[in-house]
């Protein structure tokens, strides 16, 4: 029954575990396949051509994997191919990503947001039309992170190199008076114990992973395709090093799984 099938999500690495965390709070009952594209990762500094390539051989896998639904869990990936996966697949559920701008305008107390992303998604034509629709009144301050995902994908949360980089990138935006941070990459949720630390504790930080599982769970029950019994299952996918994901796994998962080699 269709019900009783996966969700497939997908990320450029393990930044999307933060989604699927959130997916298997608001769906406990689903049976869930994620692609980690670490033989890829980061997409951030990659054109939207390549990225998208990368998409529709990742959609097609999961796809055969018998999955119900897609989600992209990865704001690059969401500027880069949403729109191409939608045109590509209309009948599927398709929910993406989008840094919480809307939310974040709203929450601001000094008027000033700060945005954390990697470069794709800062260039993208989809962050821009963001800041037009839901940022007129507020000042948008964005800050690329190149380097930041790598150390994420190599389980490194807290340590000194981690530390040092997060911090050169929130000097800026302490410095302009920012009092809420959106963290607009899906590998950064990880660093909220350590934003904590180094940020004052009024400043707010703001992901979308939460709202994209409502959204998934709202185009479901939509379509009559939520699991109605418990029989979830999951399976965990890399492009990379099986070995490099099973290691990163208990830090970022809470618990060891076994990993398939994605050969696409």
């Amino acid at each position: 029954m269709a019900d009783a099938a996966p969700i497939g999500v997908f990320d450029s690495g393990v930044g999307g575990l933060s989604v699927l965390h959130e997916i298997r709070a608001r769906l406990p009952h689903e049976s869930l396949i994620y692609l980690a594209d670490c033989g890829h990762v980061p997409y951030g500094e990659k054109t939207p051509e390549y990225i998208r390539a990368r998409c529709r051989a990742i959609a097609e896998f999961l796809l055969s994997r018998g999955a119900k639904a897609l989600v992209l869990a990865c704001n690059t990936a969401t500027a880069a191919a949403a729109a191409d996966l939608r045109e590509l697949y209309p009948q599927l559920p398709i929910v993406a990503m989008e840094p919480a701008v809307k939310p974040a305008a709203e929450a601001t107390r000094s008027g000033v947001v700060g945005v954390l992303a990697t470069t794709g998604t800062l260039k993208s034509a989809r962050f821009a039309a963001l800041l037009d629709r839901f940022a007129s009144d507020v000042r948008v301050i964005t800050q690329p992170c190149p380097g930041l995902v790598e150390r994420i994908e190599l389980g490194d949360l807290g340590g000194p190199q981690t530390r040092e980089l997060l911090k050169g990138y929130v000097a800026p935006l302490l410095a302009e008076g920012c009092d809420t941070l959106i963290l607009g990459c899906t590998h950064y949720p990880f660093l909220r114990p350590l934003l904590r630390e180094l940020l004052p504790a009024d400043v707010s930080l703001i992901d979308t992973g939460a709202a994209v599982a409502r959204q998934l769970e709202r185009l479901l029950q939509s379509r009559e395709l939520l699991a109605e019994a418990s029989g979830k299952k999951i399976e965990l996918w890399t492009s990379g090093a099986v070995e490099a994901l099973e290691r990163v796994l208990p830090a970022l998962w809470g618990s060891d799984e076994i990993v398939g080699h994605f050969p696409g």
